[in-house]
């Protein structure tokens, strides 16, 4: 039969397995005991010899589930890929060579984990079905950039470059956005002494003769539908025609917003005419172009001016930036210098509290500054206000830690960067909108009740809301270390100043960025293949409709809008959105839900299959559930540095803490597990869990875990839950030795057999 199971199972002997474990009885449990078809055992089952092994097993014997008794998951993954199988790994080297001691006392308990991992391994299979990818899956190669200024430019040109047709939606009449206003940019070369050309111009002209790029100027996008790799994007100009086309990626680069200088009165702005903001000096500059810059107020040139820096900035005054922008202190070094540059005698001098200069260059820039004549002091600004002919600047001086004043004919304030990221998607509460029997009403029906505030960016018509999630700061959320460009939204990423402030030369590098993952998510996409981080993945989520309560669990949980309901209200799953986290399962309480190589099954009858001794042989048995993505390589990385942790425990990697459905909690101590340790990702505002929420909404359903252990009358120390980082090599598996003395101290489960 086409659909009949075959399991093979191979055990390596490899790395020190054979010289350490008793391999021959390995294969004997997987044969007797797990129903392999076939067991085969090999010296180093990596090699070209070993691999060819399975290979023809597939081949020629039917075999269509792959056991790999080996090493980690995480290691050798390119040997151990193989078409029209499901394959699971046991985990020999790492999860118990390498974390037992080499000593005959050691030698029974080394034995028995190996044992409980070709076990584990083995009928994880029998529950899984080789991926068979989305038959949705359509490949649409074209790449829509929203946003022409350095970031969208470099964002269509990298991609054309690549091969790759791109469309550019710009709201202004012209390419160019904020940088087009500039004089000059931050030196970006060596030797990094002198502002540079800005290169807008020519980077408009390369974008306008690039026949794989089309420009729309005047136009914005009032409605984004679809998914990955078959997006629909409604693109409407200021005329009131509208065109639609489709897309198979979407990059964000709208840029940023001036901060409003009109809330800094104590500055003297809007009060002054010559206290302008660094945007209003660009103008300035270029107007003079290279001549005497002239003071707005009569037109006198500028003989001496101060540069206010962290104006409205890295403060926590209401209505002021609590961050940094990044770039203000090398642009004010680079204004300095166009005085300095026309006329060295013009005094200038950078008031600032801290001086930040990043970049590769950046030192190099300051020091050029210094040499200049610019004056750099360390103060606080409290207070600009007209004095005589020119403006009085009241500071308080760090170094002399004394109040100080200086004249100056010209102003100019820091004032930093406002994304344009369009709507908070979050901000809307159930209090403000609420669906039926109490519960938050999708966010589309918000946006029709006029809910949301400010304008759109994107429009999409995502049940979650028009735009894509934001960071308290209002910077579209992406993680600056984990997954820069990478949003909420599969396929659709952010870059520059829209996703964190920085300056044009850091926007150039960011887009290049996002433009290498929208073709990354393009290609997946036309291959039914997940994107990132389980990128080449095949499997989606299906559910069985009989079981299913309704709940809406799973689409309101969905990290990544994956998940719609059709007209009887069942989940409706958008596979191209979906990134195989598995929240959506370990968020259904009937448990319905499943993916055909990871599931309630293939983890939960792991769990039961561990062997189980009784309270007698005085050997109590851990459950460790370790997100693949922090967890799991933390305990590898201990494994390699020859970490020991407690033999009792049974290490299994979930796709991320969110999939953890409680019953594999419940089953486990119901089957005699002294204790379970979870392991997920660090949660929060600055969360590193690569689904977002997982680890977050985790946290919260294993807070209910007391009711489930007091329900058994167990001690509520004997399940633990913790936010791990993958540079935990020395605390992950001192947690698991922390819950092997817990049980020492508290007992065994009463419920072994």
């Amino acid at each position: 039969m086409a659909d009949e199971i075959k399991i093979g199972a191979y055990i390596c002997k490899g790395c020190g397995l054979g010289d350490r474990l008793d391999t021959s009885g390995l294969a004997t449990i997987a044969e007797r005991e797990a129903k392999a078809n076939i067991v085969r055992e090999h010296e180093f089952l990596c090699n070209a010899d070993g691999v060819a092994m399975i290979q023809n097993d597939i081949d020629t014997e039917g075999v269509n589930r792959v056991a790999i008794c080996a090493c980690s998951r995480r290691a050798k993954t390119d040997a151990f890929s193989f078409e029209n199988a499901a394959i699971s790994r046991g985990n020999l080297r790492e999860g118990v060579l390498w974390v037992r001691p080499d000593t005959d006392e050691a030698q029974e308990t080394t034995q028995e984990m190996a044992a409980d991992y070709v076990r584990m391994a083995v009928i994880e299979t029998r529950f899984m079905t080789p991926p068979s990818g989305n038959e949705e899956a359509r490949y649409e190669n074209h790449i829509l950039v929203v946003g022409g200024g350095i970031s969208g430019m470099t964002a269509a040109l990298e991609a054309s470059k690549a091969g790759y047709p791109v469309s550019i939606v710009e709201k202004g009449a012209q390419l160019g956005g904020n940088a087009a206003n500039f004089y000059k940019r931050i030196a970006e070369k060596s030797p990094y002494a002198d502002p540079e050309s800005t290169g807008v111009a020519e980077m408009i002209q390369a974008v306008e003769a690039d026949d794989n790029i089309s420009v729309h100027l005047n136009s914005t996008l009032t409605r984004t539908d679809g998914a990955p790799g078959r997006f629909s994007a409604d693109i409407s100009s200021e005329s009131g025609s509208t065109k639609t086309e489709n897309f198979g990626a979407i990059i964000q680069a709208s840029g940023f917003t001036p901060y409003d200088a009109n809330q800094l009165p104590e500055l003297g702005y809007g009060k002054s005419k010559d206290v302008v903001t660094q945007m209003e000096l660009e103008a300035l500059a270029k107007a003079a172009d290279g001549g005497p810059i002239k003071r707005p107020s009569d037109g006198k040139e500028v003989q001496s001016v101060v540069f206010v820096q962290c104006a409205g900035q890295r403060s926590q005054e209401e209505g002021h930036l609590p961050y940094c922008s990044g770039h203000c202190c090398l642009t004010s070094i680079k204004q300095a210098m166009y005085f300095k540059d026309q006329n060295p005698g013009i005094d200038t001098n950078v008031i600032y509290t801290d001086l930040r200069t990043p970049g590769a260059g950046g030192e190099d820039f300051y020091r050029s500054g210094q040499t200049k004549g610019v004056t750099f002091t360390k103060g606080q600004v409290s207070e600009v206000s007209a004095a005589g002919d020119g403006l009085s600047v009241k500071f308080q001086d760090l170094i002399l830690n004394e109040e100080a004043a200086e004249q100056a004919d010209l102003v100019v304030l820091a004032t930093g960067m406002v994304p344009n990221g369009g709507v908070d998607v979050e901000s809307l509460t159930a209090p403000q909108v609420e669906g039926e029997e109490g519960e938050a009403a999708p966010a589309e029906e918000a946006q029709e009740q006029g809910e949301f505030k400010g304008i759109s960016v994107l429009n999409l018509t995502y049940r979650q809301g028009p735009d894509l999630p934001q960071l308290k700061y209002g910077f579209n959320d992406s993680h600056f270390i984990c997954f820069p460009y990478e949003t909420r939204r599969t396929a659709i990423y952010t870059t520059g100043p829209v996703r964190r402030p920085m300056d044009m030369q850091q926007a150039v590098e960011d887009a290049t960025g996002a433009a290498l993952k929208a073709i990354q998510a393009v290609e997946n996409a036309g291959k039914g293949r997940a994107a990132h981080p389980r990128s080449g993945d095949l499997s989606f989520p299906s559910f069985r409709k009989d079981g299913c309560t309704q709940c809406k669990r799973c689409t309101v949980e969905c990290p990544f809008g994956a998940i719609d309901e059709d007209e009887e209200r069942y989940p409706m799953f958008n596979e191209a959105r979906c990134r195989r986290c598995g929240t959506c399962m370990g968020a259904c309480p009937v448990r319905v839900i499943s993916f055909e190589n990871y599931s309630v099954d293939t983890v939960g009858q792991q769990i039961k299959n561990v062997d189980m001794p009784d309270e007698f042989d005085e050997k109590p048995r851990i459950l460790v559930l370790a997100c693949e993505n922090d967890a799991y390589p933390a305990l590898d990385m201990a494994a390699m540095n020859k970490t020991e942790y407690s033999a009792f425990a049974r290490v299994i990697p979930v796709r991320c803490l969110g999939s953890v459905n409680l019953i594999w909690v419940t089953d486990a101590l119901n089957a005699g597990y002294d204790g379970a340790v979870l392991m997920g990702c660090q949660k929060g505002e600055n969360y590193q869990c690569h689904f977002v929420k997982g680890s977050e909404m985790a946290h919260d359903r294993m807070s209910k875990v007391d009711d489930t252990l007091q329900s058994l009358n167990l001690e509520p120390e004997r399940v633990a839950t913790y936010e791990i980082a993958i540079t935990d090599v020395e605390r992950a598996p001192k947690l698991i030795n922390d819950m092997a003395e817990t049980i020492e101290k508290i007992g065994m489960s009463p419920f072994k057999f």
